[in-house]
């Protein structure tokens, strides 16, 4: 170290923790490494894998073995692949990616093993011989074709928690496998998880297994949560270089067993707390929404609140500031697309594009119109894919530009129906083949050998297009990432250097205020599971800035509630808005 150079308290604390994880893995005695928001997890990992590459990768790939590490979602595997080099003796993949690839070949297992399954009986009983048939996994969708059988992403965990009861089986995954490094632990799947810990740990010839994770960060029902065991040694990481001084103090009280030390100590930062206790208006009284403020008056908050903090310095452009709400309905609602998100059940549909409409709107016709109108043809074109109009003299260039400026003044003021009806007329942008079909189904008025699935699809696509095309504008501009907000869920991981969180109601399973009493003080067993749900989406959420943070209750706090946030955050920094 030279002279004069000082190591700051995160990076020490840092390096205690990788120290410990490497003298683990020297000693293969399996661990779990607890590292809190912004401790720098990934980074833990990274480091792991390359410590096992440079002293045992040779080795490794002597005996044709491999470090099986197991991410939880895509971008996490191809962040690992890529800073480790892809070297030959790390198998990184999704859980599910992992477990196919370890079952894939044992098929008569799974065709004995598969009957057994919830719900497989009865997609199986029209077949008569199962061996004829091959078992595969592809996209997740559990079905049954003329030769194959396709598996849903839960079963593959399912039947990988069955063969794992075999002891040859686990010979053979051993032999494959003699390290495992599982990434966000807390969200891995309850049964897979159960069943390591049951025929791995504490056995002599079991593999070195590393979990690397949070459970006060764990939001998804499917995750284990809290993993112990008497063969674990625990890790905690007790860094944190994401956010400031404020934050972290306030981090510290709320989880004083694993304090994180501040890699800034010159950032101070600041929260802002406000609340509505005081509105003297009548509250919401219908099931979960109880004790919160009307919409609109929620809403009137939110801009008071976000005039309060841009006079105190704050910047909303959307690569600046979060502003965090508990669900899409209530995004929805604040963004302006809530009549769209009342014609899907599921937010999948329109969210992660799911409906074929809005799956054309938002990779084709969105982007061709904006495209256009910036006067960046080329990219319009690229866009298009070649399925454009041959443009052989002015004339048709001239008919094109129309057909698009009209296009653009339906799209910024009329229905849906009427952008669909103009490209069916115009066939610029071709529509696809999959809306084609429920077109001519809408045309064919519900003939009586429909089936119900045709039905309601065409009943749905009514309800869908008689929706002004502005709302399919405002939530292309959420989807993609330019405006301010986001659900809680949806941050996980990420970072911003200012956060506003909106904690109201709106879904069953969370009240904040109630979360918020039982923190101080004795939690009744029966409402473990609810005040863990809560208290981890809450330690999200809040600590997810570099700088800054505000609170907004628009949900009535009881005295315990608002008593709780006094000791976390400080009285001084909570006020009536």
């Amino acid at each position: 170290m030279h002279e004069g150079f000082m190591i700051n308290p995160a990076e020490l604390a840092a390096k205690e923790s990788l120290d410990r994880v490497y003298e683990c893995i020297t000693g293969r005695r399996s661990f779990v490494l607890e590292a809190g928001a912004g401790a720098g997890k990934t980074y833990t990992l990274i480091h792991s894998l390359k410590h096992i590459i440079k002293n045992e990768g040779p080795e490794l790939i002597r005996k044709n073995q491999k470090v099986a590490c197991i991410t939880y979602t895509n971008v996490a595997r191809d962040e690992i692949e890529s800073r480790t080099d892809r070297h030959p003796a790390i198998f990184t993949a999704t859980i599910h990616a992992f477990c196919w690839s370890i079952i894939k070949d044992f098929q008569t297992r799974l065709r004995e093993k598969l009957q057994q399954l919830d719900k497989w009986s009865e997609r199986l009983k029209e077949i008569t011989d199962i061996k004829n048939y091959s078992i595969q996994y592809e996209l997740g969708y559990p079905r049954v074709t003329n030769n194959q059988i396709m598996l849903g992403h839960n079963d593959v965990l399912s039947l990988t928690v069955c063969l794992l009861d075999d002891i040859k089986f686990r010979k053979l995954f051993l032999m494959r496998y003699p390290i495992i490094l599982i990434d966000e632990y807390q969200d891995t799947d309850k049964l897979f998880v159960k069943s390591l810990k049951q025929h791995f740990l504490n056995k002599p010839d079991g593999p070195l297994i590393g979990f690397f994770g949070d459970h006060w960060q764990k939001i998804y029902n499917t995750g284990c949560g809290k993993i112990e065991h008497d063969d674990l040694e625990v890790i905690g990481k007790r860094a944190n270089f994401r956010s400031s001084k404020a934050i972290i103090d306030g981090l510290n009280k709320m989880r004083p067993e694993l304090p994180q030390e501040i890699s800034d100590p010159l950032s101070i930062g600041s929260i802002n707390i406000y609340h509505t206790n005081q509105w003297e208006g009548v509250r919401r009284t219908e099931g979960h929404w109880r004790d919160d403020l009307p919409s609109d008056v929620a809403h009137n908050y939110l801009e008071k609140t976000k005039a309060k903090l841009i006079i105190s310095g704050w910047d909303f452009s959307p690569d600046k500031t979060k502003i965090l709400m508990l669900t899409h309905n209530v995004l929805a609602n604040e963004q302006g697309y809530q009549n769209l998100a009342s014609v899907f059940s599921r937010n999948e549909s329109y969210i992660k594009k799911e409906n074929p409409y809005m799956a054309f709107f938002m990779d084709v016709l969105e982007p061709v119109c904006i495209a256009y109108e910036n006067r960046k043809y080329g990219e319009m074109f690229s866009i298009l894919e070649g399925n454009t109009p041959l443009i052989r003299s002015h004339s048709d260039k001239k008919n094109l530009a129309s057909q698009m400026d009209k296009l653009l003044s339906y799209r910024k003021s009329e229905s849906i129906d009427k952008v669909i009806n103009h490209l069916l007329l115009t066939k610029y942008p071709l529509l696809p083949e999959n809306i084609m079909k429920i077109e001519n189904d809408l045309l064919n008025n519900y003939k009586d050998d429909f089936t119900e699935h045709q039905k309601e699809i065409c009943e749905q696509t009514l309800k869908l297009k008689a929706v002004s095309y502005q709302e399919v504008i405002a939530v292309n501009k959420f989807i993609e990432e330019k405006t301010p907000f986001a659900t809680k869920h949806g941050v996980k991981g990420a970072e911003f250097e200012n956060v506003l969180v909106v904690f109201g109601r709106g879904w069953a399973m969370y009240n904040f205020s109630q979360m918020l009493e039982y923190a101080l003080n004795d939690i009744p067993p029966e409402k473990l599971e609810f005040f863990e749900r809560n208290r981890n989406l809450f330690y999200v959420a809040v600590s997810r800035p570099k700088k800054r943070l505000a609170l907004l209750f628009t949900q009535k706090l009881s005295d315990p509630a608002i008593e709780t946030l006094s000791t976390w955050f400080g009285k001084d920094s909570i006020e009536f808005l």
